[in-house]
């Protein structure tokens, strides 16, 4: 067994933490400022937290536009990045200047949410319109704060295209989703050949 600490460096080429898990959903996040300056950037420390009330969350390394505008306007739109659109949610990493716009820069379209004032990529086809339910700074375990921050949200409205849906089941490989692994650059999709059903077991059995 290979063993290290991390506080000590990992000895490897690449950080191997990312690749061991994974791969990761994409936080594909849109916001915008006070006064309707939009953002859409990528983040790759994502997931869902709760089932009810729903609530998904992304970590990110400095405070960032997309934390800044959450914090101040209490609200964001995930959007489901897929394989057809994997190089526009890579264009919407790219470091842009304060007040540029990530949708244009990435020729993506916004699209009007219901509940939320934040846009929606129209091109995705699944979005969760979410309001801010808690955005903390994360900490070592001595206390030390980090220059990290996690973004939690109550999911308030979803939007998903209806050939997602086969007799009212969410199709998870039909849409083809990006999901983050280890590396600089390595992304995987999943694909309906590799999947697997198991039947969680009877608590009350024995």
């Amino acid at each position: 067994m290979y063993f290290y600490q991390p506080s000590q460096g990992h000895g490897l080429p690449h950080d191997p933490l990312n690749a061991i898990i994974g791969p990761r959903p994409i936080g594909w996040i849109a916001s915008q400022d006070a006064v309707g300056h939009t953002n859409l950037a990528p983040y790759s420390f994502f997931n869902c937290f709760n089932y009810r009330p729903p609530i998904i969350g992304f970590a990110s390394s400095g405070w960032k536009d997309s934390v800044r505008n959450i914090v101040e306007t209490k609200e964001f739109v995930w959007n489901l990045a897929t394989r057809e659109l994997a190089q526009a949610m890579n264009e919407t990493s790219a470091s842009l200047p304060q007040g540029e716009d990530e949708f244009v820069f990435a020729g993506l379209t916004k699209a009007d949410s219901v509940l939320v004032k934040v846009p929606r990529v129209a091109e995705s086809p699944v979005n969760f319109e979410c309001r801010l339910s808690q955005c903390i700074q994360l900490t070592a375990a001595d206390g030390t704060a980090i220059d990290s921050w996690l973004v939690l949200g109550e999911v308030v409205g979803i939007h998903i295209a209806q050939s997602l849906l086969e007799d009212g089941i969410y199709q998870t490989a039909k849409a083809n989703p990006v999901l983050r692994a280890g590396g600089p650059s390595a992304y995987y999709s999943i694909s309906e050949d590799h999947r697997f059903d198991l039947v969680r077991p009877d608590a009350r059995r024995g």
